[in-house]
């Protein structure tokens, strides 16, 4: 029998993928990159915007055309909704949080109703299942699962339930267990990491979380997403400050540079707040590669209210953003707010901010040129091999094949605005 896994979304989702393989491969099922020769086809779905499950509405028709028609499940975040409109053209709509329990689902050859995250009582056990990496190098590990924060726009806290918190001593036995692998990137993953507390000792919140990884031995780097502004406390940026392994980037999701937009977004903060923690961070950190997520067209925002966000990117100068149009989405409370924003305006306000983006980019990472930076090679792209510097900033150079993986030096010759290249130094 073999599987073949669709995944849509966000890190924690490919985590997610990572630990349904493992199952799978424990149960005697074999892994194919192909959907025309798998036996089972599992769709990791992502509700966070219309065109991601929009996709999956995509994928059922060519599913249903292939010769020999695979078993389907559907997991990850799924709304309500979805689960009605998706559940007679899925063999099986599966919990994540029930993962250990799938193969007896599949062998009762029944299609489970998906449970409500806040009335389903199983325990968080897939945590305990050690994942199929599908790097060699670089490996998500979760720290957490949920939300409490119920941002207006959010699907989140109704798809994955409440804030729960992984065992910082697992946390600190899965990576250890990595470095002894050669890993040299590790992601700690959850949807607001500094919210996180271990659940056997309060005491280890994030930072000192942090602290404690940062103490493990070896040559590798720690990055973590994704952070909420309101947990951006001046401990934590003294510990990414003084650390050795904790990488200089940070994504601080804004979200709108109006306060107005804000309160209605359910976002526990102002502007000047947040600009406050920015001027803090970047005392602390200078060469911090800054990110932000932004949502344009929130119901209501006019005009004015948008150009509070363009004047925001303009004195911020981001080094990347991840800005995306409103999209309603069910069971949120801005799905009830009224003053949609027509979908020409939203683009339009998109590509007002790519465009600041664009050049504040760019002169973030001339400064770069001249100097010699150590770069994590991910993979070749015709002939130049691309990778990421310690602060997060892509970069291209011709290099060997056999350098993916490893850490190794290259000079910055050229700036772009989405990214560097440069030349590799031969080391002896």
């Amino acid at each position: 029998m073999k599987y073949h896994i669709i995944t849509f979304g966000c890190q924690m989702n490919k985590s997610d993928s990572e630990r349904i393989s493992s199952l799978f491969k424990k149960i005697g099922y074999k892994p194919t990159s192909k959907t025309e020769r798998a036996d089972l086809v599992i769709v990791v779905a992502c509700s966070v915007r219309q065109s991601a499950i929009d996709r999956i509405y995509g994928l059922i028709p060519r599913i249903e055309k292939l010769k020999k028609r695979p078993k389907t499940i559907l997991t990850g975040c799924i709304s309500n909704p979805d689960i009605k409109k998706l559940k007679n053209s899925f063999d099986y709509i599966l919990s994540i949080k029930s993962l250990k329990d799938w193969p007896k689902f599949i062998r009762k050859e029944q299609c489970i109703h998906y449970p409500n995250p806040r009335e389903d009582k199983t325990e968080i056990s897939y945590f305990k299942i050690e994942p199929d990496y599908q790097n060699k190098f670089s490996a998500f590990v979760p720290i957490m699962t949920g939300c409490d924060n119920f941002c207006t726009f959010c699907i989140v806290p109704f798809t994955r339930g409440p804030e729960k918190n992984r065992d910082h001593k697992d946390i600190i036995g899965e990576i250890k267990n990595l470095i002894k692998l050669g890993y040299k990137e590790i992601w700690l993953l959850g949807q607001n990491v500094n919210s996180y507390k271990s659940p056997q000792n309060k005491s280890i919140d994030f930072p000192e979380l942090l602290k404690l990884i940062d103490k493990i031995k070896g040559n590798f780097w720690i990055r973590f997403t994704s952070s909420h502004p309101k947990n951006m406390t001046e401990r934590l940026i003294e510990i990414m400050a003084k650390s050795e392994k904790i990488t200089d980037y940070l994504n601080l999701p804004v979200q709108s540079g109006n306060n107005e937009i804000l309160k209605k977004m359910n976002r526990p903060y102002n502007i000047e707040q947040y600009k406050k923690s920015i001027k803090r961070i970047r005392k602390k950190i200078p060469n911090i590669f800054l990110s932000t997520d932004v949502i344009v067209g929130f119901p209501g925002e006019t005009k004015n209210q948008f150009q509070n966000t363009a004047n925001l990117f303009k004195e911020i100068k981001y080094d990347m953003a991840y800005i995306s149009r409103y999209s309603p989405r069910p069971q949120t409370a801005a799905a009830k707010i009224k003053g949609s924003i027509p979908e020409k305006e939203k683009e339009k306000r998109k590509k007002i901010l790519t465009n600041i983006l664009k050049k504040t980019a760019l002169n973030n990472n001339k400064k770069y040129i001249g100097k010699t930076t150590l770069v994590l090679p991910s993979r070749q792209s015709k002939e130049f091999l691309m990778g990421k510097t310690k602060d997060y900033r892509t970069i291209k150079f011709k290099g060997h094949k056999n350098l993916i993986g490893k850490f190794t030096k290259v000079k910055i010759t050229e700036a772009l605005p989405w990214g560097l290249k440069g030349t590799w130094i031969h080391q002896s």
